[in-house]
């Protein structure tokens, strides 16, 4: 009897035992499958920040702090400011050339980068401007330090020289290539020069570049080789334009880095030191800080792959295949992110999406934002809302889903665009008509480490990049 009692209270313990370890691993479940459905945001979090978070963690030889302009780890941070209006305004400018470039050829894309399609045009002669993110590069010997923008959307790269006949306020002194004792010019005959497409010869038979951006600024001058300085690492003979006559909407930054796939970028430049990869990750917040580095292939990332469009051959495209809100995929045909493909711009802000899915997306938001007031639009922003009496807010997570089914969950600064206390938009926005070119801008990019793997034309993403 005492050992049937005995084994009946081990059974009952065993069950209880058991019953206790379901609950627990349901509950587990549960909160992870919650986390994997929303985000909890601090509305303070939303707003801009008075001072700049640096990281404590050494930075690499080949490795450069990002900042975002208008933040306040940018020594520009109060200078030439536009409005949230003005900036989408400038965002929209950059979308519709990109649009309008495509429209002009008829292609398909093109997995191995070979020019096998008919139908390209020539250039038209422009290229789209600067992006929101500056690094710290060097020129010359001895170095003098510059702050210029970076964007994959452009291959050449340019700082403003002396002496210049006509040039925008900066505030670093120009460059001056009398005082560099590695400068010299490129003859207007060099392979060097015909890789600009678009050149002229001076009095002299040197070099000249004549770039024209989007909105009708520009840059023009003598295309000239010194030393880079990346970072701690030098580069030789680099090959850049030393702008004389300059005009347009740059803040005050002194020039720009190309990181286009073009012959003149400085991934094609630099090939056989870095092996054409690089990568970055954009902060999430303007008073944080990302990185640009060349070389270094940054570890726990998943690749998709790199797909090329002939008629913008200097862009990174890739294969969007699905979006999903809430952990859950929208009702979308495969083929409407077909056509001209889906771009990765470092310089476009907010991402574009075919009328189609945009639809899709912005109803399962606002499906899942029923609790929150909506608010007026904002410019190219339709979904906005009034959280002025919220301390927190609830929002859906939103992930893009690429080819061999590579998943980018997007930071919560990825799916909202605050533009002061009392309003958050949805962070995306629809092109014209569902044919046009998907754009994923910076804004969707934030706080993920990006891969571009030019060689072996692979992107790869990660998480948790700036961190």
């Amino acid at each position: 009897m005492a050992i049937f009692s005995s084994l009946l209270s081990c059974y009952i313990l065993l069950n209880l035992f058991f019953f206790f370890l379901l609950i627990e691993k349901k509950f587990l479940v549960s909160a992870r499958e919650l986390a994997e459905e929303h985000h909890v945001i601090d509305v303070k979090s939303l707003l801009p920040s008075s001072f700049c978070s640096m990281p404590d963690k050494s930075m690499s030889s080949s490795r450069l702090n990002v900042v975002h302009r208008h933040g306040q780890c940018s020594s520009r941070a109060r200078q030439d400011k536009p409005s949230h209006v003005e900036l989408l305004r400038q965002d929209q400018a950059r979308v519709d050339y990109i649009h309008f470039q495509a429209a002009n050829a008829t292609t398909r894309l093109n997995p191995f980068g070979g020019s096998l399609f008919a139908g390209v045009p020539v250039s038209l002669g422009k290229a789209l401007r600067t992006s929101n993110y500056i690094i710290i590069i060097g020129f010359g010997t001895p170095t003098k330090s510059f702050s210029v923008a970076f964007d994959t959307g452009t291959d050449i790269t340019w700082t403003q020289c002396v002496p210049c006949s006509n040039c925008y306020t900066q505030k670093d002194p120009f460059y001056d290539p009398t005082q560099s004792s590695t400068f010299t010019d490129i003859s207007c005959n060099s392979e060097y020069c015909i890789d600009l497409k678009k050149f002229g010869c001076s009095s002299t038979s040197t070099c000249l570049y004549h770039q024209e951006y989007d909105d009708n600024s520009y840059s023009n001058g003598s295309f000239i080789q010194d030393t880079l300085t990346f970072s701690s690492d030098t580069i030789h003979n680099f090959r850049f334009g030393c702008g004389h006559n300059n005009s347009g909407l740059f803040g005050q930054t002194d020039g720009l880095l190309g990181l286009g796939r073009g012959d003149v970028s400085i991934i094609s430049q630099t090939s056989q030191l870095y092996g054409k990869i690089f990568s970055y990750c954009l902060p999430s917040e303007t008073n944080t800080i990302g990185y640009l580095e060349l070389g270094s292939s940054v570890p726990d990332v998943k690749y998709t792959p790199m797909l090329t469009n002939p008629s913008l051959p200097t862009f990174y495209f890739l294969k969007l295949i699905a979006i999903s809100v809430a952990g859950a995929r929208l009702a979308l045909s495969p083929t409407i992110f077909s056509g001209p493909g889906t771009m990765l711009d470092s310089g476009t802000v907010i991402s574009r999406l075919p009328p189609t899915a945009y639809s899709a997306l912005r109803d399962a938001f606002k499906q899942y934002m029923t609790k929150y007031p909506m608010a007026p639009p904002l410019s190219i922003l339709d979904t906005c809302y009034n959280i002025t009496n919220y301390e927190t807010v609830y929002v859906p997570s939103i992930a893009l889903i690429f080819d061999d089914e590579v998943t980018a969950t997007l930071d919560f600064s990825g799916i909202v665009y605050t533009s002061r206390k009392s309003r958050m938009c949805l962070a995306f926005a629809k092109n014209d008509d569902d044919s046009e070119v998907v754009i994923i801008g910076n804004v969707q990019q934030r706080r993920f480490n990006i891969v571009y793997d030019v060689g072996n034309l692979r992107i790869g993403f990660g998480a948790n990049g700036c961190s």
